[in-house]
């Protein structure tokens, strides 16, 4: 173990994470034409999409979220300020994060403009399974919560954005593009594009909190199956360069640490997550014996993150259990909402919610995928995928 967290600290102060904002300025001056974005996912990297969903109780367009974004606005971002998607895309040369897909959609040229910067996809409560957008936010909650609530029953028609729906919307925009760049035009676009994924962590967390008796390695088994099914459809887009982050030490939210009555990690759950990514490696290779031109890159991060976990202090925070914004044990009894307790320094804390990191938090795992070895991000890295 003291290899690994010297491997840890070695690495991320390389790569910046004690400066990150020089880090992420100076990678954006040097990518003189960045490659569009296309990210899909889950709550980690949804910038708006849920702000669209009125029925949605997977919504954090009100304060105290954004409290550290720009005139500290409420964006739909699960976090003080930026978060991961945002922070890859600076790395990349963005401003920030390609907007929303709803919001794109608004605009009569928003998919057609000669500088497209991509699109952002990703919903809160999305996962990998069709059903798991629907019973998510019930799952997750802290045990308090779910006691006091008919959690067992989907919450809303509209919780979110599937991970098919995601798609679907994808092929909408394929077609608005292909309408005015032709085939060509558009396939060069696609091939030359970033597919960025964070999501699987909804579907662990339904299957964990459900009882399911289906064993785990069945339940793995399935879940990479659905994922093949989306990835094969991503292909059959156009899509060549996909940057995958598979799911964190997710039994170490402070959520869950309430339903383990030492305020330890849920280690089934983190079991589930570290079974997921291998499986997931599997499948990366196997399509890219199939598609000679594709081109991957996964990031392991539970890697990423245990270690920041167990060690806070390390990585400068102050505390790596409890959450930021929110109210009772832990700060994780409930979401945060305007009401909600919030934390004097966000930089002291990793964790900004009941399951989000702080912005911090997402600088530093966001430069790790970018910039860091193959011990976290194989079998290139993400600056590597997108200079392919």
């Amino acid at each position: 173990m003291e290899n690994f967290e010297a491997v840890v600290l070695i690495v991320l102060a390389c790569v910046g994470v004690f400066g990150t904002n020089s880090a992420m300025a100076a990678a954006a001056a040097a990518a003189a034409s960045p490659p569009a974005i296309f990210i899909l996912g889950d709550s980690t990297v949804d910038v708006g999409t849920n702000n669209f969903l009125p029925g949605s109780n997977a919504r954090a367009d009100f304060p105290r979220n954004g409290v550290d974004f720009l005139y500290s606005r409420p964006t739909g971002r699960f976090s003080n300020g930026f978060n991961t998607a945002d922070q890859l895309a600076v790395l990349m040369g963005h401003n920030r994060s390609p907007d929303p897909f709803f919001l794109l959609r608004k605009k009569p040229r928003g998919f057609t403009k000669s500088k497209f910067r991509g699109v952002n996809f990703a919903s809160g409560g999305s996962g990998i399974f069709d059903l798991t957008v629907q019973t998510a936010v019930s799952f997750v909650n802290s045990s308090d919560e779910l006691n006091n609530s008919s959690s067992s029953s989907p919450i809303s028609k509209k919780n979110g954005v599937s991970l098919s729906e995601q798609i679907h919307q994808l092929s909408y925009v394929y077609h608005k593009i292909l309408a005015v760049r032709k085939q060509k035009g558009t396939r060069d676009l696609f091939s030359k594009s970033l597919f960025f994924i964070s999501i699987g962590a909804n579907d662990l967390f339904v299957h964990y909190h459900s009882k399911s008796k289906q064993p785990k390695e069945k339940f793995i088994a399935s879940l990479v199956q659905a994922y093949e099914k989306h990835l094969r459809n991503l292909l059959q887009l156009g899509a060549r360069k996909f940057g995958i982050a598979t799911v964190a030490p997710i039994g170490c939210c402070p959520s869950q640490r309430l339903f383990n009555q030492t305020l330890g990690c849920l280690e089934e759950l983190n079991d589930l997550a570290l079974a997921f990514h291998p499986r997931v490696a599997q499948l990366m290779y196997k399509l890219s014996s199939e598609y000679h031109d594709m081109k991957f890159s996964i990031g392991n991060t539970f890697l990423i993150t245990i270690n920041v976990i167990n060690h806070p202090n390390r990585f400068g925070f102050k505390d790596g259990r409890g959450a930021c914004c929110g109210q009772g044990a832990l700060n994780a009894q409930t979401p945060c909402t305007p009401t909600a307790n919030l934390c004097p320094i966000r930089d002291d804390y990793l964790f900004w919610d009941l399951l989000h990191p702080t912005q911090k938090a997402a600088q530093l795992a966001a430069v790790t995928l970018y910039s860091g070895p193959p011990f976290f991000v194989a079998p290139i890295n993400f600056k590597q995928l997108a200079e392919a």
